[in-house]
């Protein structure tokens, strides 16, 4: 296995770290599986359609399926909340007490919440608890928590985590309400009948929406762990896992095409007027940060006054930033890094963190410049270049199999263990009456539908807000009512998920580098 290949470049100590660190973050995952599997098979517990060790058992097969079939386009949107900069540092010491402060952050929170019972979402967990680092970060080198996040990406990411909850509440609503006028089955609107399953074509169809809810919780959150995991063996065994060594000649001929064909592209007087645009105003804005940091006046007064055109002090650069916003000595840098080259294998491993950062760098322009100017481009050309950012991103945005089957392991063990919590609050606690087997079958259509639409657009969402929001709209479409007490909490849980992961997380970022230097 490369893993263990890669032991023998490692000291004593950075073995420890690694195999630390990898404990983290198969832990958390662990911790994802009893936390929100759990909402997978609340219904077809509650529903009887099958008894607890085998909803737990099948639950936990489809999670490990789940895992296998997703790809990595979650992972790496989770990754890419980090501001550029920090994803090419993190070798150093801080990026890698930055990856285990934002793992043990959200573990903390995680196990809270499951230990109260309360069906809080991971995934919220996961993102407050990177935000915290790279606020705390860029508050420790900057002066400003504000320059810590990719703030474009982390909007798409809450926008996402804020729609699934009233996706699910509205659609699972309206589903129920559906079926009540195709579907005139009384015994599909009826509480089960003591232990007695329901009819076979029910159960058939409960145990169908938890297989796919199950599913795609593994394809989905899976790959959050997975994006996580990378981060700390580039930052621990960069050698071996700062690019694709698995990457073929035909790979790297594909990669060498499109950075000349990204180089023709550049070269149009229109895109090259965009990204100078891009620096004036990156160093602009930083002049502005500098005089108002050093002489404490607001940015809205420099503005107004004639000191932004101050030139007698140096201001601080972010070289990483401005790297991004000038890619053409990048592209002409990757094309130099792989004249000839057939394997990445034949790169010292200098030279492999060189060419990852340029791949990185290259690849937050191209974002940059479509983010910011889309718009003005026409479709074909924002399609162009899109294809070309994916294809230069490859060599560093990958997953080994090995750390896809230790996370479908990991998830698939952990639906096994400590599910009752979650699955009593969901089924019993959310609403005033028991669960019907048409709402089991509606809230779980819908959360795992709108889970694979988020596959598909590479966004992560909560499986754990969208099935306990679902399960409170067939309550209300079904005029059951909801327990008032429960929704206070699982919304309290909700609201305070994002701030108390950004602090936790924050602050163990601060004691680590405390520790470290």
């Amino acid at each position: 296995m490369e893993l263990f290949d890669s032991f023998a470049a490692l000291s004593a100590g950075q073995v420890v770290l690694l195999l630390v660190a990898l404990v983290i973050a198969f832990g958390f995952e662990c911790i994802n599986g009893f936390h929100d599997t759990a909402n997978a098979v609340a219904t077809v517990i509650y529903t009887k359609s099958l008894k607890p060790t085998p909803a737990v058992l099948w639950s936990g097969l489809w999670n490990f399926i789940g895992v296998h079939a997703g790809g990595i386009g979650v992972a790496f949107s989770i990754v890419h909340l980090l501001p550029v900069d920090l994803l090419v540092n993190i070798k150093t010491g801080r990026g890698l007490a930055m990856v285990l402060s934002l793992l043990g952050a959200a573990i903390i929170w995680n196990f809270a919440t499951w230990y109260r019972g309360l069906p809080a979402s991971s995934s919220h967990s996961l993102i407050g608890s990177i935000m915290g680092v790279g606020m705390m970060n860029a508050w420790l080198e900057q002066g400003s928590a504000w320059a810590g996040i990719n703030w474009h990406k982390a909007t798409e990411v809450g926008i996402a985590l804020i729609l699934s909850p009233l996706i699910g509440f509205g659609l699972a609503a309206a589903l129920l309400m559906m079926a009540r006028r195709l579907i005139p089955a009384r015994e599909l609107y009826e509480p089960p009948h003591g232990d007695r399953p329901p009819p076979w074509w029910i159960r058939a169809l409960l145990i169908g929406t938890c297989t796919g809810v199950s599913f795609a919780h593994g394809s989905n959150d899976g790959q959050k762990g997975m994006g996580l995991i990378m981060l700390v063996l580039i930052g621990i065994v960069p050698a071996a896992y700062a690019l694709d060594l698995r990457t073929s000649s035909q790979e790297i001929t594909a990669t060498v095409e499109a950075a000349r064909q990204l180089e023709t592209e550049l070269a149009d007087p229109t895109l090259a007027g965009m990204m100078a645009a891009l620096r004036d105003q990156h160093m602009a804005d930083a002049r502005v940060a500098r005089i108002s940091r050093r002489d404490g006046v607001a940015a809205a007064a420099v503005l107004e006054s004639d000191l932004v055109e101050e030139v007698l002090d140096p201001f601080p650069r972010n070289d990483v930033v401005l790297a991004t916003l000038d890619p053409v000595p990048l592209v002409k840098d990757v094309l130099a890094s792989l004249d000839g080259r057939t394997s990445f294998a034949e790169l010292h491993a200098d030279d492999r963190w060189k060419l990852r950062t340029q791949l990185v760098e290259l690849g937050a322009s191209v974002r940059t410049l479509l983010r910011q100017f889309g718009g003005a481009l026409a479709e074909d050309r924002r399609r162009v270049l899109a294809g070309l950012a994916g294809q230069l991103a490859k060599p560093v945005e990958y997953v080994p199999e090995w750390v896809v089957m230790g996370v479908a392991l990991c998830l698939g063990i952990g639906t096994m263990f400590g599910w009752e919590r979650i699955v009593v609050t969901v089924g019993e606690k959310i609403g005033k009456t028991h669960l019907t087997y048409a709402q089991g079958g509606a809230a779980e259509l819908v959360a795992a539908s709108t889970i694979a639409m988020a596959d598909s657009l590479g966004m992560p969402v909560s499986t754990t807000h969208v099935l306990s929001s679902g399960v409170a709209g067939t309550m209300w479409a079904n005029n059951s009512g909801v327990q008032p007490e429960t929704v206070r909490e699982i919304a309290l849980a909700w609201v305070l998920t994002l701030p108390v992961a950004m602090g936790l997380s924050g602050g163990l970022y601060w004691l680590a580098t405390l520790v470290t230097g």
